[in-house]
């Protein structure tokens, strides 16, 4: 049985892929969407955006991709669940296409195009209390949700850069950050450690493990333990933040597209184009820096935009060779 053949395929939903799927139906190049496992992506599990323009009031994660979703359908886009869990991106002849994509297993399917917005997964600590109060006082985004922290007392886990830029970007809000470190040293830059031990209203606690979020319904304060002594404490605050990294979701490109050392897609500068002609990259998939709703919906219009661009390339190059 021949496999379905798509002019654009858009792999992941979220603000990246939603965007993607806007822009490639409203120029008419019949995108197909596939959700993947968490359909919206990590804004489905956000209860309040307050930073995504167009929404002076807000708007809960989920509503929000809700709408993005309706928008991308009204245009055209053929939006279908399934996650894809195979890839074949090997040169052929023919400029490099089809690529074949697998969905859940068993669905075999070509495109000439191809957008991975897959995203990137948060790393947690894997307490209970962590996923029962996530977006309830506990978030991996100090620049997503610091602002509704305003004036309380927060904590951090992590170490390393990324750790000590949002501990500084809390303290700017809150009354007080209490920065939790494993080890007794952070492995963050000299200038990044210089920052935070300075902060008048940031405390970092070395060799401290976050032994259990305390709340039923929201944060209401963190049980630790130092690792030496062994003594526990209750530290009292309202927020608990995890800056202990990101994985991005691109393991099944691993063999074919070049990625940096945590497995971030690499594309040129100025676009979205990977290695690999007719595959591009947007969102979370490809950012390691700013991983914002806003900045993942830029990158799904760039990445639209390039496909078209490489579509009408392909359209060119066969018309050349029929003549």
């Amino acid at each position: 049985m021949t496999p379905e053949h798509v002019k654009c395929l858009i792999i992941g939903s979220g603000p990246a892929g939603y965007t993607a799927a806007i822009y490639a139906a409203r120029a008419n190049m019949k995108p197909v969407l596939y959700q993947g496992g968490q359909p919206g992506g990590q804004l489905t599990i956000t209860t309040e955006v307050d930073n995504f323009p167009g929404y002076p009031d807000g708007v809960e994660g989920p509503q929000m991709m809700q709408d993005l979703e309706k928008q991308a359908r009204r245009f055209g886009t053929d939006i279908r669940y399934g996650m894809v869990t195979a890839v074949d991106f090997s040169e052929t002849p023919g400029h490099g296409r089809p690529h074949r994509i697998t969905v859940d297993d068993k669905l075999e399917l070509t495109a000439d195009s191809v957008i991975i917005s897959t995203g990137a997964s948060a790393k947690w600590l894997g307490l209970p209390s962590e996923m029962r109060l996530n977006g309830r006082g506990v978030s991996a985004c100090a620049v997503c949700d610091g602002f509704f922290f305003r004036g309380q007392d927060v904590a951090i886990v992590g170490a390393g850069d990324t750790a000590a830029e949002e501990a500084s970007y809390l303290a700017n809000l809150c009354r007080k950050v209490y920065m939790l470190v494993r080890r007794g040293d952070m492995r963050a830059s000299k200038f990044m450690q210089q920052r935070v031990k300075t902060a008048p209203n940031i405390e970092i606690l070395f060799h401290t493990e976050t032994e259990e979020i305390l709340g039923d319904d929201e944060v209401s304060g963190v049980r630790v333990k130092n690792t030496v002594s062994g003594e526990e404490r209750v530290l009292d605050v309202t927020g608990f933040f995890v800056a202990i990294g990101h994985k991005p979701n691109t393991d099944i490109f691993r063999d074919y597209l070049d990625l940096d050392e945590s497995g971030y897609i690499l594309t040129e500068k100025g676009s979205t184009r990977t290695n690999i002609p007719g595959v591009f990259a947007c969102g979370d998939a490809q950012d390691n820096i700013y991983r914002q709703a806003v900045t993942a919906a830029g990158t799904g219009c760039m990445a639209a935009l390039d496909a078209e661009r490489y579509l009408v390339t392909l359209e060119m190059q066969d018309q050349e060779l029929v003549h």
